[in-house]
């Protein structure tokens, strides 16, 4: 990866010619070479006018043709910036997309049996599956009705299905809704209004009326229903890992 002065060097001049996605990172195909960001917990992509004032969380600025400009803001400064002509260096290790559909409920379960892992840790690394955050993994659990702590592979092949048929509504939802908007930093989302378990113990389940309720898993606060996500009849693994 470039210097912070070898990157200034090298970025004037290109032509931006696509934007897409993979996992959590935004990829920015320019004309010699790609530009990769993480938006980590607080991070912003913003088009503005260079008229705009510079806002106090901007850390990267690139202007733009036509008096505009692309901002990269964020506030925790926990976000990440790559200039790279080889993209694989960085998202190599990533593992299939959720909403590709050529990803099917089949993949997914071989790619479940492979490993003896709690199934939310799992659901997480980002090498088993790319983009899951906390929120949508623990409101994808719930809409499956596993328990967070249940064991990769002790799911049968209808729960896979049906687990990876939840993860795409659940995402499909935040998406049309921009996201969930649960701190002054996650701005414009309203998909929280739809949150089924996350950050709602001590409140009734949607479904059945008894008391979300919060645990540790995997190091992660987690959310879930103890009569919907119930644990009898199916094997619960108590490391955060295997």
């Amino acid at each position: 990866m470039p210097s912070p002065s070898e990157f200034e060097k090298s970025i004037p001049g290109q032509f931006l010619r696509n934007v897409s996605r993979r996992g959590k990172y935004l990829v920015f195909e320019l004309s010699q070479s790609i530009l990769l960001v993480h938006l980590r917990m607080s991070g912003d992509m913003l088009v503005e006018p260079v008229t705009a004032p510079i806002a106090k969380h901007h850390r990267l600025i690139l202007e733009l043709e036509g008096n505009m400009r692309l901002a990269f803001n964020d506030a925790r400064k926990f976000g990440r910036v790559w200039l790279t002509s080889n993209p694989e260096s960085v998202l190599g290790r990533l593992g299939p997309e959720p909403l590709d559909e050529s990803f099917t409920p089949s993949d997914f379960h071989q790619r479940l049996l492979k490993h003896r892992r709690q199934i939310k840790p799992l659901l997480l690394d980002q090498q088993f599956i790319a983009g899951l955050g906390n929120i949508y993994t623990d409101e994808a659990l719930n809409l499956t009705k596993l328990h967070p702590q249940s064991r990769s592979d002790s799911l049968t092949s209808v729960q896979a299905k049906v687990l990876l048929s939840s993860i795409r509504q659940v995402l499909y939802e935040a998406i049309s809704r921009n996201g969930t908007s649960i701190d002054w930093v996650y701005k414009g989302g309203d998909y929280q209004k739809s949150l089924r378990v996350y950050q709602r113990a001590g409140e009734p389940c949607m479904n059945c009326g008894s008391l979300i309720q919060r645990m540790v898993v995997g190091q992660r606060g987690t959310y879930y229903c103890p009569s919907c996500q119930s644990s009898e009849n199916i094997s619960i693994s108590r490391e955060s890992s295997l």
